[in-house]
């Protein structure tokens, strides 16, 4: 991870979850659960969440996996993790935090039945070696789950286009203080791959048996779902 996108990141960390629900419109919430019920996890699975930020998705997964399931939850910046445990201990969740980057997790082999990053993987620096990653540590059979922001579909684009570039940056400026983080976020995502760009990347990361995607909200979202192999 380059150091400008840590430190942006860490400079927005205060304000994140609240600039979030008010420029979702609370929609990330129903991303959320869309990505943890299509990863088909059961009590008792293990999970990790890469790029947790402050640790809601981890939550859910957690809520999910229950008190016999394992879930840890990782960011390579530690002032966006630093938000996470009291998160979690207020809702009465035992989560493993640990700062880690994506592209080089530490955990064993098939250590996971569930690997996870929303809105994460457009700030590593080589996607490809992360989809790696994060495929090592999950079982064969198990599955990796890559929430992202996408290209809307034709209908929704003068909205998403006038939202994004006018509305996002003035608003998140306004909350955090910090405009150009969310021009930058505005600006990655619109570059970022999308739909079966975004697939053929999984595929050179030759770490699936399958893969498959599912637009959310108009195509706003994209969870990509790819099976180890």
């Amino acid at each position: 991870m380059s150091r400008e996108v840590h430190d942006m990141f860490s400079d927005i960390a205060g304000s994140y979850d609240r600039a979030n629900s008010v420029l979702s419109l609370g929609v990330h919430h129903l991303w959320r659960r869309s990505t943890v019920k299509r990863s088909n996890v059961r009590p008792g699975d293990s999970v990790l969440d890469c790029a947790t930020g402050t640790g809601d998705l981890a939550i859910a997964f957690k809520k999910a996996v229950g008190d016999d399931g394992h879930v840890a939850g990782t960011d390579f910046c530690a002032d966006m993790l630093s938000f996470a445990p009291a998160k979690a201990e207020k809702a009465g969740l035992a989560i493993d935090w640990e700062v880690q980057d994506a592209m080089n997790l530490t955990y064993d082999d098939d250590s996971f039945d569930v690997a996870s990053i929303a809105f994460g993987i457009r700030n590593v620096d080589d996607p490809v070696q992360a989809l790696r990653s994060m495929g090592r540590v999950v079982r064969p059979g198990g599955r990796v789950m890559v929430l992202e922001f996408g290209r809307p579909l034709w209908w929704m684009k003068p909205f998403f286009n006038f939202y994004s570039k006018v509305i996002i940056p003035a608003i998140g400026g306004l909350v955090s203080g910090k405009r150009d983080a969310y021009q930058y976020l505005t600006r990655t995502s619109a570059a970022f791959p999308t739909g079966d760009e975004f697939l053929s990347l999984m595929d050179d990361a030759q770490m699936f048996a399958e893969r498959r995607t599912v637009p959310l909200t108009g195509g706003i979202a994209y969870l990509y779902i790819g099976v180890v192999r």
